[in-house]
């Protein structure tokens, strides 16, 4: 029995666009509500949400029961994080903050069993193999892993080419919060500059044969990026839907109230 069938990679590696949401909530019990919502993918933050390797499993637990795949962001590119999530389940993982060709070999080394990678065999004890109940998952899981890296500052833009050519590379996501601030545009990600720089990453990296990523919540962008051919765009984050929802109906409930505390 081989390892367990990736769609989100099958899709972006035919070019097929998938959509997702951003889950920085750091709950089961929100991820189970995203994952029946009918987005393809969810991304399960560990960079800057409260996550840990046990409230990551539970999300991956809930998630599997529907159609949306689950992406891993761990907190950075360490080896002994990337193992521990590829036993926990992850088959897609998102490397954060990569700036140059030899830091994005470094994750494709910790997804890969040796002798080609230094991956740790220890699958017998994994939810990946179904603890030891996928006979052939050592021999095939590397065909379903799928390893993203995230270019997301002006070091990393000047070296997009050169991580464009590193092989085991399925994306490259763009950052474009992280780059605005490292372009001079803290909390401007919707700067032109900074709009201008994404999209000609994003075309160079559609040119290249990867699948490019991003996330924004500006409809417009959204929709250039995957004109430009971008495989793999989220159009929104669980923290801040809940929140604005929660804040917009707070003022609206006082309002009911004519006493002036209204925000």
């Amino acid at each position: 029995m081989p390892a367990p069938h990736n769609p989100f990679k099958a899709a972006i590696t035919s070019g097929k666009p998938q959509l997702g949401c951003w889950l920085g909530l750091a709950d089961s019990y929100a991820a189970e509500i995203s994952a029946g919502a009918g987005f393809d993918w969810l991304l399960i933050d560990a960079e800057h949400a409260p996550n840990d390797l046990r409230s990551i499993i539970r999300q991956l637990q809930v998630i599997s029961a529907f159609d949306s795949h689950a992406v891993v962001r761990p907190t950075i590119g360490e080896s002994w994080m990337i193992k521990q999530l590829l036993d926990a389940g992850a088959q897609t993982l998102l490397v954060p903050m990569v700036e140059s060709a030899a830091q994005a070999r470094d994750p494709v080394r910790a997804v890969t069993y040796p002798p080609h990678g230094i991956r740790g065999v220890g699958s017998a004890l994994a939810r990946a193999s179904s603890f030891a109940a996928i006979s052939d998952y050592l021999t095939t899981a590397q065909n379903e892993i799928c390893l993203l890296v995230q270019v997301e500052n002006n070091a990393g833009m000047e070296a997009l080419d050169d991580i464009l050519m590193v092989e085991g590379i399925d994306g490259v996501f763009i950052g474009p919060s992280d780059l605005a601030a490292d372009m001079g545009f803290i909390g401007n990600a919707g700067a032109p500059e900074v709009e201008k720089t994404v999209l000609d990453a994003m075309r160079r990296i559609v040119a290249a044969g990867k699948a490019g990523g991003i996330l924004t919540l500006n409809a417009d962008m959204q929709k250039a990026c995957l004109d430009i051919g971008a495989t793999f765009v989220a159009t929104e984050i669980d923290v801040t839907l809940f929140a604005s929802a929660m804040r917009a109906e707070a003022a609206r409930a006082r309002k009911m109230l004519g006493d002036g505390r209204q925000e």
